[in-house]
């Protein structure tokens, strides 16, 4: 997420169609098509933990819920509950249903040493957030998760990664993985360049890193679906390939864009105090988890597109067909020798380390 917080049927790994997806650029009175080439998956990837989703509930050594009003360091609206209301099973498919309604929680983060129940907020939407946390905690590989996304003004669907061990500091020091975020689907698009009336359909994959908040920094970038196809209308496949110094990012099989350690940082206190350089790959060399949410505003969704959030639009869901956890057979310490590598994917630049 940019901030601290931030059922259809299954496919094997290497049945990844094998066409190349376009994305139209729209500029001013003209129109530029780029293509992604979908590169061939390696079959020396071996599944070591999934989901499919077909049990009649959510399976509690996967899976557990974050219950907090706490609006996720930005501002949010929704309350994160439990209730299967709020995600269940259906279909073959993980469905995170986002209600408008008044609902009155626990005001700080699970996580946080101040985290009591008695210390309530309330806010207007009700949500949920899963997280493997401790119950799957990976370094490296391929994770793959096909889905579903709401759409309307003030959504904000997430598939991501923290890291389990805060090794480099609290957020976003030890860094942040998003798989997957997209906000206001099938609102008014404001994307630099677009043809009026063009709805939304972009989505984003980031990493966050650097220091400790507020001196953080993140690098990324979005990816057009191709014939103006919306992420809501259908299931696709969302994936990040993960290796020592190197994250891809793909759609459907389309390896849309790369960062690598020449363009992230990692700077934290050391047990002196003193503020120094993260060696390596740092901060992405560290085990960390999943997490599945379905955000309702906050500073990035309802500041962009049309503004705030349609309550009309209400409710949605985030449906989550399965997710699959691939680790490269090859070299499983370091996740090389898998690469699935499209010649026309975005090399993104990312940052420099501040000088100490």
């Amino acid at each position: 997420m940019v901030l601290v917080s931030c059922g259809g049927s299954g496919s094997s790994v290497n049945s990844i169609p094998s066409s190349n997806p376009t994305t139209t650029e729209q500029t001013e009175g003209s129109e530029t098509t780029i293509s992604f080439e979908v590169p061939e998956v390696s079959a020396n990837w071996q599944l070591i933990w999934s989901d499919e989703f077909e049990a009649g509930t959510i399976d509690s050594t996967k899976w557990s819920f974050e219950r907090n009003c706490a609006g996720g360091g930005n501002n949010e609206q929704q309350c994160y509950t439990n209730r299967l209301d709020n995600a269940f099973i259906e279909s073959g498919s993980l469905v995170i249903k986002a209600l408008r309604e008044d609902f009155t929680g626990p005001a700080v983060f699970d996580d946080s040493p101040n985290y009591d129940t008695n210390i309530t907020k309330t806010q207007p939407y009700t949500s949920a957030r899963l997280r493997t946390k401790n119950l799957g905690d990976w370094r490296y590989g391929r994770i793959e998760v096909r889905a579903k996304l709401p759409s309307g003004q003030g959504t904000w669907p997430a598939i991501w990664m923290l890291p389990t061990e805060w090794k480099y500091g609290g957020w976003a020091g030890s860094g942040e993985i998003d798989i997957m975020e997209a906000v206001n689907l099938k609102a008014k698009s404001d994307a630099s360049g677009q043809l009026t009336d063009t709805a939304e359909n972009r989505v984003h994959g980031t990493l966050h890193y650097g220091r400790k908040w507020p001196e953080n920094v993140y690098s990324g970038t979005s990816y057009s679906m191709p014939d103006n196809a919306n992420p809501a209308d259908d299931f696709h496949l969302y994936a990040i390939e993960w290796q020592a110094g190197e994250i891809r990012w793909y759609v459907d099989g389309a390896h849309y864009a790369t960062q690598n350690a020449n363009g992230w940082y990692s700077q934290f206190h050391n047990e002196k105090g003193e503020i120094i350089d993260g060696t390596g790959t740092a901060p992405f060399d560290q085990k960390f988890h999943l997490i599945l949410n379905f955000a309702v505003g906050g500073d990035w969704p309802a500041t962009v597109n049309e503004k705030g959030i349609d309550e009309s639009a209400f409710p949605q869901l985030f449906e989550i067909d399965y997710v699959r956890v691939y680790q490269c057979s090859i070299d499983a310490d370091y996740g090389r020798g898998c690469e699935a590598i499209g010649k026309d994917a975005k090399l993104v630049e990312g940052h420099t380390a501040p000088p100490l």
